[in-house]
């Protein structure tokens, strides 16, 4: 079976050449793109690629800078490039600079896997940063793994990855920096209790994100004492429909007290102007999650025939950061790019930082000796470090650590999964995002 996807890796690979190549070359001669599309990311402008046969540790990112979450993966993708620039400017990994190769996978299984076929078989990375929506992950991880790259995630939270994981699909080349939906679906469920909402209706997106967020918020939210409306007829949208009248009618049908909707920001904005269009949202408390918590989101649903925005005093749930490392790593996002860090920042630093970290553990910029290794640095018993040149100094040392990240302590565990807390955040009569709470589910 290995060979066989090796064998498709590679076949895809140079299908997806002639596609990548024209884009590629303009990332390595033009630090300011992303992948084919040419969507500006602002890395820095030591992390450009170099050619695959250097002997420094050669990194990839496969980041939506374009596509349904767009407005995230814009937010995300500059803290990469920043974290490869900091290691360089103290050295780099096992002696040499480290190199970055930015794809944008395009919120798009198949151009993700195209992206990670380039990465893998083309460029010769040993890691990536990537990806973010989880069916996008799910199509890069098969390509990874028989190619031995280690893929982190900063934001696929479906539980899917945790049960592949049990059963050893991954071969330990996969980890993520923000927790599964198992956590998230439980501090939302908790939410929707601590409100008062007995009866919940769901609607997601069709995809790995989507059902599996539904699932484990239907079983949370259940033992809780609440009822799910829609359970035994759920509603899923297609994450390519344009039209949305239907799903909308379904969801809001049989009185619920609240909706949970579990959306992306370009098809989720349509699915909600529809809902309020059809007079559906009068009276029924929206509840929100990650997918779509960007600072663009309530604008893009829009305001009513009253000028009121849509959307306000909707609330939501996103991973939050809490890591010993967050402060010094939002002063330096200021210091270097001005404003502050967006959602799923820290968590792509985190990604990115384990990478390295990992490699020099390992003493080697191979993915099979970051696999080796990024447990050690992350969980490990080692001196506590929240700076990563200073891990990076120990371990040349022969020393250990145990890397606390600016998401939290990115304690990655034999599934890739970490623990987190979570932002409850609102949207305000102005139509701007607010952080209201912080819950950590249990």
């Amino acid at each position: 079976m290995h060979r066989i996807r090796t064998a498709l890796a590679l076949s895809v690979a140079t299908l997806a050449t002639g596609v990548f190549l024209g884009a590629c070359s303009e990332t390595a001669t033009n630090p300011n793109t992303t992948g084919s599309t040419g969507t500006s990311a602002s890395p820095a402008g030591n992390s450009t690629t170099a050619p695959s046969s250097a002997k420094g540790l050669k990194i990839g990112s496969l980041l939506p800078t374009t596509g349904d979450l767009a407005s995230i993966g814009q937010q995300m993708v500059g803290s990469v490039p920043l974290l490869v620039d900091t290691v360089n400017a103290c050295g780099g990994v096992n002696g040499e600079p480290v190199t970055l190769v930015p794809v944008d996978d395009q919120t798009d299984p198949k151009a993700g896997a195209a992206g990670m076929t380039k990465l893998a078989t083309l460029d010769k990375v040993a890691g990536v940063v990537g990806s973010f929506a989880s069916s996008v992950s799910t199509a890069a991880i098969s390509v990874a793994t028989p190619n031995k790259v280690m893929l982190v995630s900063p934001g696929s939270t479906s539980p899917v990855f945790t049960e592949k994981a049990k059963k050893g699909d991954f071969q330990g080349f996969w980890a993520r920096t923000a927790p599964p939906d198992t956590y998230q679906a439980l501090a939302l469920a908790q939410l929707a209790k601590k409100k008062g909402f007995k009866r919940v209706s769901t609607v997601v997106i069709n995809n790995d994100y989507g059902v599996g967020f539904e699932k484990a918020f239907v079983e949370t939210f259940e033992k809780l004492g609440g009822t799910v409306v829609n359970k035994d007829k759920p509603v899923r949208y297609d994450p390519k429909a344009q039209t949305f009248d239907t799903e909308a009618g379904a969801a809001f049908a049989g009185k619920p007290d609240a909706v949970l909707a579990v959306l992306y920001a370009e098809t989720g904005s349509l699915f909600l102007k529809a809902a309020y269009q059809q007079g559906l949202t009068k009276g029924v408390q929206i509840l929100l999650t990650d997918g779509v918590k960007a600072p663009t989101f309530p604008e893009q649903v829009g305001k009513g025939s009253d000028g009121k925005y849509i959307l306000a005093g909707a609330i939501g749930t996103v991973p939050g950061s809490d890591g010993k490392a967050l402060e010094s790593f939002n002063k330096l996002w200021k210091e270097k790019k001005g404003g502050t860090p967006g959602e799923y920042a820290p968590q792509s630093w985190d990604a990115a930082a384990l990478l390295a970290l990992a490699a020099q553990a390992a003493k080697e910029n191979t993915g099979v000796g970051i696999a080796s290794k990024i447990r050690e640095v992350s969980a490990g018993p080692g001196t506590e470090v929240t700076d990563v040149c200073e891990g990076l100094k120990l371990l040349k040392e022969g020393k250990t650590i145990n890397y606390q990240g600016a998401s939290g302590n990115v304690d990655i565990d034999a599934n890739g999964d970490v623990v987190g807390v979570y932002d409850v955040w609102t949207v305000g009569d102005d139509g701007q995002i607010k952080v209201i709470d912080k819950v950590s589910p249990k």
